[in-house]
């Protein structure tokens, strides 16, 4: 399933229960190729909480791209915060709506009002949001403590050309 949401450039092959057709050919535009935006149509049935995770997702991304912190390898975090944005957003919108308390059923005396289901999870993806952030180097405390990824260079030298390729 991992593998199905992170292709890039290719046709997704469907497995039983994946529902995939097609992934995106070209890369996102906030990893730009190095950590490919995932399928949201496979993660995601509501097209409102798909636009919202993409614009999420290039935002994030693109705060990363500038600051050199963007690798394959973060990919999945990266996937995990923008879940947990999600969630957050979802659950506070039901808490706005309802109120953070459940009220207690008529039928039972004992019964005391409790802290909604929905409160509990949008604190809870709040706190995961929060560690992730500073997992990713984007909280402001932990920005300066994030470094930067290696790039991979090619060292050749002036004699290179000169003598051609090695062998």
């Amino acid at each position: 399933m991992v593998q199905a949401v992170f292709a890039a450039g290719k046709k997704a092959v469907a497995k039983p229960g994946a529902g995939l057709k097609k992934v995106r050919k070209t890369p996102s535009a906030g990893g730009e190729g190095i950590a490919p935006e995932p399928n949201w149509a496979v993660l995601l049935p509501d097209p409102g909480e798909r636009e919202a995770a993409r614009a999420h997702w290039r935002a994030v991304a693109g705060e990363m791209r500038e600051r050199e912190t963007l690798s394959p390898a973060n990919s999945h975090a990266l996937l995990r915060l923008v879940l947990a944005y999600l969630v957050y957003d979802r659950c506070s919108l039901h808490v706005a709506l309802h109120g953070m308390v459940t009220e207690p059923n008529e039928n039972n005396p004992k019964a005391i009002p409790r802290l909604s289901a929905q409160y509990k999870a949008m604190e809870g993806a709040g706190k995961e949001a929060e560690r992730l952030e500073a997992q990713l180097g984007l909280s402001p405390g932990r920005r300066g403590r994030v470094g930067k990824v290696a790039k991979k260079r090619e060292r050749s030298a002036s004699a290179d050309a000169f003598l051609g390729p090695k062998g």
